[in-house]
């Protein structure tokens, strides 16, 4: 165990820790909320190749699912089903790993962040760690644009944090068709309808949970979820226009 945390130290939380650092030097007036926001966005960017191709695998496999419910009708057994939805899949060139594949990459470098906004911030102790090229400030200043403390709670990043959640949730549901909307209750699609709770309900717990963290990390989340909100946007635009 223990060497598995070295490696995610070395590897991970101490680039991480070390690039906001070295950020925050450069940045004009020492503002600790602006190295955070342009280390996400760098992150992001990384990462948009991935992100990418799984909103576009999301949206072919949305709209392959009345094709994918017909086959279910028609083949009463499962491994028929699973064969002609395969080859569903691979007449329309997607893969339905993809769209899990960023999120199981960046969860590493999720923690990772957690881990520098939660702790390191906090204990002067952690700039200790500084590569030799990374100079070591006097001290960290944890307010944001002179209004917000960093290293404390703050209401308002998590209000914004749920309230973007609820826009990129909206976004990702598939809009529903007229015969959709028609649908009689008894034929009600209940994985769509739980997709439509969590519309709601992913907000409510990511406003419960940045409640209760340093501002830094619900600053982290807003830049995130506006960056997704945006990429989402113009790659949707791009695949309807190549569709």
């Amino acid at each position: 165990m223990g060497f598995i945390v070295d490696i995610f130290n070395q590897v991970l939380y101490l680039p991480l820790f070390n690039a906001l650092i070295w950020l925050y030097n450069i940045i004009p007036g020492n503002d600790l909320g602006i190295a955070i926001i342009i280390l996400t966005v760098l992150i992001r960017f990384i990462f948009y190749p991935l992100s990418r191709k799984a909103i576009r695998s999301q949206k072919v496999m949305s709209e392959l699912q009345p094709k994918i419910k017909e086959i279910q009708k028609k083949c009463k057994s499962k491994e028929e089903q699973m064969k002609q939805t395969m080859v569903l899949y691979k007449e329309h060139k997607i893969n339905p790993v993809t769209g899990c594949l960023p999120i199981l990459i960046q969860l590493p470098i999720l923690l990772a962040l957690y881990r520098v906004f939660f702790t390191g911030i906090s204990d002067p102790e952690k700039l200790n760690n500084l590569y030799s090229f990374v100079a070591q400030p006097e001290s960290l200043n944890v307010i944001f644009l002179g209004l917000i403390d960093l290293s404390e709670r703050s209401i308002f990043l998590a209000l914004l944090a749920g309230f973007f959640q609820f826009v990129q949730s909206k976004m990702i549901m598939p809009k529903k068709s007229a015969s959709q909307k028609q649908m009689k209750i008894g034929n009600i699609d209940f994985s769509s309808l739980m997709g439509q709770q969590m519309v709601y309900f992913m907000p409510l717990i990511t406003i419960f949970i940045a409640w209760n963290l340093p501002a830094a990390l619900p600053l982290y989340w807003v830049v995130v979820t506006v960056f997704g909100v945006v990429q989402q946007y113009f790659t949707k635009t791009l695949i309807n226009q190549k569709i």
